[in-house]
């Protein structure tokens, strides 16, 4: 289907800037925008600290999987402070303008996804209950393999030799930690639980593999219907949408476990106490939340490829961060497995820069949708 990708539209949009009275704006250096500095200081404060949160409420005597799938998303309606600003500002333009950008189509996709990250939150706490963080990062990279294979199924991706190599180190890293399975276990947790932990969180990492090329093709669907791009606007209501319809997925199995009328009791046992109880959860949620607008923020202002880059650079900081706050094993194995992630990595990313380069002596206007 020949489409113009959201991705391809700001391209084109780029270029127009870069003649007349826009060229100023399109030159201007990344690290001189405001809002790009902002959304990566979010983005780095909450990528290092929302796993090493929610590990800490587990370590401490919470043991409640669904309370803690929610409370990655529960922090969605902190979006409707920006949501409102951004309608008031068109407003104030337009007295036309519409209170919500969504098609129905993009909403029923929204629905899906959320559903998705409802899912993919259950088992990454799972895995976050009975995995080390360190071990955790690393298995939570793998999703770019994932990405990788769902996405040539959605979106006609096309392999690379970079991003080929990618997958097969990710998969090496992961095959080694797997052989090595139990080898870091924390202390009060069996080889089953580990086990299952283990795949849970590969699970996890599949599934949002398969997510993100989701998202991809409706945004694009989206703007081949109604000939407009992708706006930061517009990725904001369909993440309040994903959010919602996720936290209202985990409130469901909440509801079926009756973790509701076990909560006052785990504050009572909780190791840090009453008060630091509800205060880490609090702070989880708002920390997930952060870490959203960040990624948000930089693919918008920056680029997607600028939002991975930093992700890859935060892993091993999240795994001595872990090790610094909880006394985690770091072995050689673990060693070996994070620098394949992140070369893994690299690789693929050094492949999007040599593919873009390309991409940027065609056409602007028309293209694949096979980004």
């Amino acid at each position: 289907m020949e489409v113009e990708t959201p991705a391809q539209t700001q391209r084109r949009e780029q270029q127009q800037l870069t003649s007349g009275d826009g060229a100023a704006v399109a030159a201007k250096p990344l690290h001189r925008n405001p809002r790009l500095v902002v959304s990566f200081v979010l983005m780095v404060v909450g990528s290092a600290s929302s796993p090493l949160l929610l590990r800490a409420y587990f370590l401490h005597g919470g043991n409640r999987k669904w309370f803690s799938s929610l409370l990655q998303t529960a922090g969605c309606p902190l979006l409707l402070a920006p949501l409102c600003a951004s309608f008031i500002s068109r407003r104030r333009r337009s007295a036309n303008t519409p209170v919500f950008l969504m098609s129905p189509r993009l909403l029923a996709a929204s629905v899906g996804v959320g559903l998705m990250t409802g899912l993919i939150g259950l088992l990454y706490a799972y895995g976050t209950a009975y995995l080390p963080v360190s071990t955790s990062s690393i298995l939570s990279s793998t999703q770019l393999a994932f990405t990788a294979v769902f996405a040539l199924l959605l979106v006609r991706q096309r392999f690379t030799p970079f991003s080929v190599n990618a997958v097969v180190l990710l998969s090496v890293g992961a095959v080694m930690l797997g052989m090595n399975a139990g080898g870091d276990r924390p202390a009060g947790v069996s080889l089953a639980q580990y086990s299952a932990g283990f795949a849970m969180m590969l699970g996890a990492a599949a599934l949002y593999g398969l997510m993100m090329p989701v998202i991809e093709l409706s945004q694009g669907q989206h703007a081949a219907r109604t000939g407009s791009a992708v706006t930061y606007t517009l990725v904001m209501e369909m993440q309040v949408v994903i959010g919602f319809i996720a936290t209202a997925f985990s409130t469901v199995g909440m509801l079926v476990n009756n973790d509701f009328h076990a909560i006052p009791g785990e504050a009572q046992e909780f190791g840090l106490g009453k008060a630091g109880y509800y205060l880490l959860l609090a702070g989880t949620a708002v920390m997930y939340q952060l870490f959203l607008l960040g990624t948000i923020g930089t693919v918008f202002y920056g680029s997607a490829l600028l939002a991975g880059v930093i992700l890859t650079v935060l892993i091993p900081i999240t795994g001595v961060l872990a090790v610094l706050f909880f006394h985690e094993s770091f072995n050689g194995t673990k060693g070996v497995s994070l620098a394949l992630a992140v070369w893994g990595f690299v690789s693929y990313f050094y492949g999007e820069i040599h593919s873009h380069a390309q991409q940027s002596n065609r056409p602007p206007h028309i293209g694949q949708l096979d980004l």
